[in-house]
């Protein structure tokens, strides 16, 4: 029997090994041919609905869609290889293999993805850019955003620190924001959601507590109710674990890779909308799949709701243009008696269009994106009402207006499923490139010891769980922060004692990431602007 001391401790002693997962390989690589085809051949049937003499826009479309999946492809770096660490330390998979098998994995949960997540890293952004992003600003923003988290991802990838791409998303999204401001006639900066950045940032911030607690007390729970004494034990040389502790390992891994395409996948699918509404309105803009029945639902459901509004509109209110004033009302959150009149008015407005032009896909190409517009202000109009609690509806009427809201979301909040496997392959694609150097720090250098069955699979279980519930909630999360402390807290769980330098680096990766990635992204928003 081979002595602990004959245990690879490092990747390249595992990587020395016969290579495996030829066959996942293959299987990945039809997939990807696939994927291919199928996303470029959508694209395309898309695009030629669209009637233009100029190229600028198709030019601009491609740049950009590169931009925001060269996101999802360093996305994949950092998080996935996560997921991976376990196994590979664990010897329940080879190295190569396991990297296939979380790619697949991370595919499929894009393509289940409810994009719940994808339209709330959305609400972030400032929402005259948001109703602008077809012009200079809008990509401007954009490119900022996607361009500054792409480099603090690479950077801290080089030196091997898994810090968190949601982070840095966030961040550069609220640097945009704060830019935007900054260089608009305004004064403050109320151009950020600051409310919603806050939740957002407390469920970032919240993850590597979550992911040490109970990685830390799941370990516990294991040892009282799991007596097999080869679970808490270091591999011995290098074959894989008993049969159920290695089915146990492959599931956790498993569903972390799933719960990580669901989740982290969306944060690049809303941006990339915003880029395909930017260019290429009339085909993207509004979502030509909802029925004729959806849109006589609609035209009847928008006149409930103008009723109802009508009910609280101030008989002294006057307004100028409804789009303006309830777009002032979602940037400042300030409720005056002319917000109710030109909610209601937009309301009216657009039951009135969709009666007139019988389909989303009839409205006219010159006139999609004031519709899109006008249909947006009004979904964040609503939701910051029913947030706020001003003014006080009755629970019937709070019924009637989600009711209305979710008919608007339908047809303005959509993800083709191209988009989906697009990122899914972008995403699997860096998983499959630059999975070595997380994967080392988190197997070898934040514990002292190396890592058992039984703390792989903890770590792992916490986090496919904290990523699923945030997944359904639609609130982005570090698969990064939640997977490595939790493996830190099984360490300290079975007294490993932990790489306090490695700590030390991650930690101050992850406080460093958020205001990095706010200047970064302010600095490139005020240069693209200039440009």
């Amino acid at each position: 029997m081979a002595t602990a001391a004959s245990v690879p401790t490092t990747l390249d002693e595992k990587l020395a090994k016969p290579r495996g997962g030829k066959i996942g390989m293959a299987v990945f690589g039809v997939a990807l041919i696939v994927g291919l085809i199928y996303a470029g051949s959508h694209l395309a049937s898309d695009l030629s609905t669209v009637r233009t003499t100029s190229a600028y826009p198709f030019v601009l479309l491609g740049v950009a869609l590169c931009i925001a999946l060269g996101f999802e492809f360093v996305n994949g770096f950092h998080d996935t290889a996560n997921a991976v660490a376990t196994v590979i330390y664990t010897h329940s998979l080879e190295p190569h293999l396991a990297v296939v098998w979380s790619g697949m994995w991370n595919f499929v949960g894009v393509l289940t993805s409810t994009g719940a997540v994808a339209f709330s890293i959305i609400t972030l952004l400032p929402v005259e850019l948001i109703l602008q992003v077809g012009s200079g600003a809008g990509f401007a923003m954009v490119f900022a955003l996607l361009v500054a988290a792409i480099l603090w991802n690479v950077g801290t990838w080089f030196l091997g620190l898994p810090a968190s791409s949601s982070h840095s998303m966030i961040g550069s999204i609220i640097g945009v924001g704060v830019a935007n401001q900054l260089m608009s006639a305004r004064t403050g900066t109320s151009g950020v959601d600051w409310s919603q950045a806050a939740n957002v940032g407390k469920t970032l911030l919240l993850s590597p507590v979550i992911g040490f607690g109970l990685a830390f007390l799941v370990l516990l729970l294991a040892k009282v109710f799991l007596k097999d004494k080869r679970l808490y034990e270091a591999p011995k040389g290098t074959e894989p674990p008993p049969f159920w502790i290695r089915c146990l390992l492959i599931l956790t891994c498993t569903g972390v890779s799933f719960a990580h395409g669901s989740n982290d996948g969306q944060k690049g699918m809303g941006l990339i909308m915003l880029i395909l509404i930017g260019t290429v309105p009339t085909a993207y803009a509004l979502n030509h799949a909802v029925s004729a029945k959806d849109t006589q639902d609609f035209i009847a459901v928008s006149r409930e709701t103008a009723s109802t509004l009508d009910k609280y509109v101030v008989p002294s209110a006057v307004v100028g243009d409804p789009r303006d004033d309830v777009t002032e009302y979602i940037r400042t959150k300030e409720f005056k008696p002319n917000t109710m009149l030109a909610l209601r008015q937009l309301v009216n407005g657009i039951g009135d269009e969709m009666a007139l032009y019988g389909s989303l896909k009839a409205v006219p190409q010159d006139y999609v994106r004031n519709f899109r517009n006008d249909m947006y202000v009004v979904s964040e109009a609503l939701r910051l009402m029913q947030k706020s609690g001003q003014p006080k509806f009755t629970a019937v009427e709070q019924a009637q207006l989600a009711n209305y809201k979710k008919h608007i979301d339908d047809a303005t909040k959509f993800i083709p499923t191209w988009v989906k496997v697009a990122v899914a392959i972008a995403l699997g694609l860096g998983t499959m490139v630059g999975w070595k150097r997380i994967v080392v720090t988190v197997g070898e250098k934040i514990g002292k010891d190396h890592l058992t069955y039984a703390q792989g699979a903890s770590a792992e279980i916490v986090a496919m769980a904290t990523i699923e519930l945030a997944d359904r909630y639609g609130m982005p999360v570090s698969t990064t922060h939640v997977l490595s402390s939790g493996v830190a807290g099984t360490m300290a769980a079975n007294h490993s004692g932990l790489q306090w330098s490695t700590v030390r680096n991650l930690a101050l990766a992850w406080v460093l990431t958020l205001p990095a990635a706010i200047v970064l992204s302010g600095t490139l928003f005020w240069l693209f602007r200039k440009i």
